[in-house]
């Protein structure tokens, strides 16, 4: 093994930890701190979820601006100062006394996402690790693949003995103490990186010519569907289950669902290195529905909700990857950072309502056909990505007939 795989592993690892960190206490955490903290100030759950949507997609508008930062200014850097912003952010939440201040934590926290999750963590994989970016990409979803599993029992556990605000001063100084330190120190193998001889470009664009542009609007529409489905799920799976009638065996569950996303992630890394992207995206975009359909059919049992997590988590996991690798096969490396960017705008964009719907949508009509509606929205995610499927193979096709015999 040489060095720069050394040197590679090692920023993998630095990433792996701070996005654990990241999504565990910017993400998955919300839900299950969401009924205290709508019970401090006296409103219904559903304007706290409310509130969830209006920052996400507060995150998802400055998402471009800092993909372009990451293209500019090197994406370790980018990372390093939204780990000082996040944890300025979840102490303003921490110290809030009324649900409007509250409000403006939570739009100051999804902000600060947009500077140190995937998004800017996958553009610094793509500057540093050269031919091996798709790989490294994969490599590092697989070590972030834990964070649900991680902080839902976390966050559950700390409650015991701490009220939320204290939660949220943990959790500011975790990005301070870990997350801060290990992004200064990628910053200085970004250089290390960008001293190395340049790397030969691969034909991977084969579609930024004639389709491109069309194409593109594709890969948004087609995460934006996945993150809706995505992020309604995840921000209510377990009060969901509870609903359903699994009582306290839904937070159990639903920490099946992290290491079905690690298992997704090396079923792909043993079967699927000659996967080609396009494949891999319709390939999780049918297991979301599938799980969807499963737990509607088999609520309230407990093998049909082990079976919903396991396969939901193994969707999501492979969407991680894709989320990555994606843009990536088909578009290449320059304006990588700002085209990942605007992914994530319209992904935001869209599933901000999704907390906020579903929430209303279970008091309404109740789980079960809530997670229907779920179901079809993830069917229409399929069609998608089958389409840029279908674009991509038929370029693929054109480009291997073009080539001399």
């Amino acid at each position: 093994m040489t060095a720069k795989t050394h040197s590679n592993a090692a920023a993998i690892w630095a990433l792996g930890i701070t996005q654990i960190i990241g999504y565990g206490t910017l993400y998955y955490s919300f839900s299950i701190l969401a009924p205290a903290i709508a019970a401090e100030f006296g409103v219904a759950v559903e304007w706290i979820y409310g509130s969830i949507s209006l920052a996400l997609l507060a995150g998802g508008l400055i998402s471009p601006y800092a993909g372009g930062l990451a293209d500019r200014h090197g994406a370790a850097l980018v990372l390093s100062v939204g780990s000082v912003a996040a944890a300025l952010a979840l102490v303003i939440c921490g110290l809030a006394n009324s649900a409007f201040l509250f409000l403006s934590g939570l739009v100051l926290v999804e902000l600060a996402s947009a500077f140190v999750l995937y998004s800017t963590a996958f553009a610094l994989l793509a500057q540093t690790t050269g031919p091996l970016a798709q790989r490294s990409i994969t490599f590092l979803t697989l070590i972030a693949g834990f964070a649900s599993t991680i902080f839902w029992p976390l966050t559950s556990w700390m409650l015991q003995g701490l009220d939320w605000h204290q939660v949220y001063f943990a959790f500011a100084a975790m990005h301070l103490l870990a997350c801060l330190p290990l992004h200064l120190w990628l910053t200085r193998f970004a250089k290390i990186a960008s001293a190395r001889p340049a790397e030969p470009n691969t034909p991977a664009e084969i579609t930024r010519g004639t389709s491109g542009k069309f194409t593109f609007v594709l890969v948004v529409l087609g995460f934006s569907l996945a993150g809706f489905v995505s992020a309604a799920t995840l921000f209510h799976i377990v009060p969901m289950l509870g609903m359903l009638g699994l009582g306290a065996g839904g937070v159990l569950v639903a920490t099946l669902f992290g290491p079905a996303q690690v298992a997704s992630r090396l079923i792909n890394m043993a079967f699927g290195k000659a996967l080609p992207a396009p494949t891999l995206a319709v390939i999780s975009a049918v297991l979301m529905p599938t799980a969807l359909t499963v737990l509607a059919l088999t609520a309230p049992s407990i093998a049909g909700a082990i079976a919903f997590a396991v396969i939901f988590g193994l969707g999501s996991g492979l969407f991680s990857i894709v989320s990555g690798t994606l843009p990536l096969a088909l578009f290449g490396k320059a304006g990588f950072g700002k085209r990942l960017g605007w992914v994530s705008l319209g992904r935001l964009g869209v599933s901000a309502v999704a907390p906020f719907a579903l929430s209303v949508a279970l008091g309404a009509i109740g789980p079960r056909l809530s997670i229907w509606i779920l179901a079809v929205a993830g069917l229409c995610c399929v069609a998608v990505f089958a389409e840029i499927w279908r674009r991509f193979s038929s370029e693929v096709g054109l480009s291997a007939k073009s080539q001399p015999a």
